[in-house]
C-alpha cells in the first residue's frame, strides 16, 4: 500500500495521461472508422479501394511499428508535434481500422430493402446511410465498439516507451526509487481496471437503452 500512498501524484499523473490518450484516440478512431466504413460501402469504386487499403494496411501492421512510423516518419516531412499528439494519431488510426470493420458488419445486417426504399424516395447515398442505415446498424454494433475501445485503452501502454506520460510508464520511476516491482504493477493493473470497467459500464448502459433486444 505504501507504493500507492507515497507516490499517489505519480500514479495520478500516469492515470490521467492514459485517460487522455484513450479519450482523444477514441474520438479519432470513431471519426475515421465511420468515414472508412462509409467508403467501404460507397457506390464509388475509388472510395471502396481507399477504405479497403486503409483497413488492410492498418489491421496487419503491428502497433509498435506504427508508433515508430508516426514518431520518426512524420518529422521527416516537417511535421513536428508533441509526443502525446503523435501517440493519439498512431492509436486512433490503428483502432479506426477495427472500428471500420465493426461498423461495416453492422451496416451489412441492415436489410438491403431499407436502402432501396430510401433511394426510391429520392434520397442520395449520404442521406440513406446517415438517416436510414447507420441508425439501425448502430444498435447492433454497440458491444463490439465498446470492446474495441477497451482494447485501445490497453494498447495505450505502448506510448510509454515513446516518452509519453501514461500509467504503465510509472513503473520505471518506482523501480528506480526502490519500490517493489510487484506492488507497482498491482496498482498499475488496478488503474487499467478502473478505466476498462468504466468504458464497459458506459457501453452496457448504451446497449440497454439502444441495443438490439435479445
Amino acid at each position: 500500500m505504501d507504493v500507492l500512498t507515497d507516490n499517489f501524484s505519480l500514479y495520478g499523473k500516469g492515470f490521467l495521461g492514459t485517460v487522455e490518450l484513450t479519450v482523444y484516440a477514441s474520438a479519432l478512431a470513431l471519426a475515421l472508422g465511420f468515414l472508412m466504413a462509409s467508403f467501404r460501402v460507397a457506390p464509388i469504386a475509388s472510395f471502396r479501394v481507399l477504405g479497403t487499403v486503409w483497413v488492410t494496411v492498418l489491421r496487419n501492421t503491428p502497433l509498435t511499428l506504427l508508433f515508430f512510423a508516426v514518431l520518426l516518419g512524420l518529422p521527416r516531412f516537417g511535421l513536428v508535434l508533441p509526443f502525446q499528439l503523435f501517440a493519439v494519431l498512431a492509436l486512433g488510426c490503428y483502432t479506426s481500422a477495427f472500428i471500420c470493420e465493426v461498423l461495416r458488419s453492422g451496416i451489412n445486417t441492415v436489410p438491403r430493402g431499407q436502402g432501396e426504399a430510401a433511394r426510391s424516395l429520392g434520397m442520395n447515398f449520404g442521406q440513406t446511410l446517415s438517416t436510414v442505415v447507420l441508425p439501425q446498424a448502430f444498435r447492433s454494433v454497440i458491444p463490439p465498439v465498446g470492446s474495441t475501445l477497451i482494447a485501445l485503452a490497453k494498447n495505450s501502454a505502448i506510448a510509454g516507451a515513446f516518452s509519453v506520460t501514461e500509467l504503465l510508464g510509472t513503473y520505471k520511476t518506482l523501480n528506480e526509487l526502490g519500490y517493489s516491482i510487484i506492488w507497482s504493477f498491482v496498482w498499475i493493473a488496478v488503474g487499467y481496471l478502473i478505466i476498462t470497467l468504466s468504458i464497459s459500464a458506459v457501453f452496457n448502459l448504451m446497449e440497454k437503452r439502444w441495443g438490439v433486444a435479445r
